[in-house]
């Protein structure tokens, strides 16, 4: 059975970038929401519910064809919101940026930290509809990626080191319809160390 992970921080914690009405609606609604659908569809299926959900959603064909694409959403927006959770943090003041190893990949990939920000950003902008951006590990290099609803990175053999939510309801309490001031404001919320411990692991 899986279950709705606490946020690492207080719900005001983001602020001013990300504010408090819309984490007790994303993380006790939306995600929570989730949570129970995919309990809901598993229900009586005891080894397959009780598998991490990122080996669930690596593979789905632990389940039957008929309820498939409902596991993947629902198992997708369980995964992806966890580590969304967790690629944020306390802001420091300063704007954040990546350090050690991943610095270095960042920079040998993308040329410098600022156009990997800018490609990354673009993406985010432009995505059509609902969905993530993403900063993957992908058969030993760096790629930014972007899926649409919930499906992961995961599914296609790549190992996420960060993400952004996309969809409207993460960011249209204060954003309205401004994805890209959303955008230029969480990067003072990333949490590098995360993704740089996620580097290791990949590696």
């Amino acid at each position: 059975m899986y279950t709705l992970p606490d946020l690492p921080y207080a719900y005001n914690a983001l602020e001013p970038y990300i504010d408090e009405m819309t984490m007790h609606i994303h993380h006790d609604k939306h995600h929570a929401t989730y949570v129970k659908n995919l309990n809901d569809i598993l229900a009586g299926q005891d080894m397959v519910s009780a598998l991490p959900v990122e080996t669930l959603i690596s593979d789905l064909s632990r389940v039957s064809e008929a309820i498939r694409i409902k596991v993947k959403n629902n198992a997708g927006g369980h995964a992806n919101h966890s580590m969304f959770w967790r690629v944020m943090g306390v802001p420091t003041g300063t704007p954040r940026q990546a350090r050690g190893d991943l610095r270095t990949a960042i920079n040998a990939t993308f040329g410098s930290f600022e156009q990997f920000q800018e490609k990354f950003s673009s993406l985010a902008v432009s995505h059509f509809g609902s969905g993530w951006v993403w900063l993957v590990v992908d058969h030993g290099k760096l790629i930014i990626t972007d899926t649409s609803n919930q499906d992961s990175p995961v599914t296609h053999d790549q190992v996420p080191l960060v993400t952004i939510d996309v969809w409207e309801h993460a960011y249209y309490l204060k954003y309205q319809n401004m994805r890209a001031e959303y955008i230029k404001a969480w990067w003072n919320v990333v949490n590098w160390a995360y993704a740089e411990k996620h580097l290791s692991q990949a590696r």
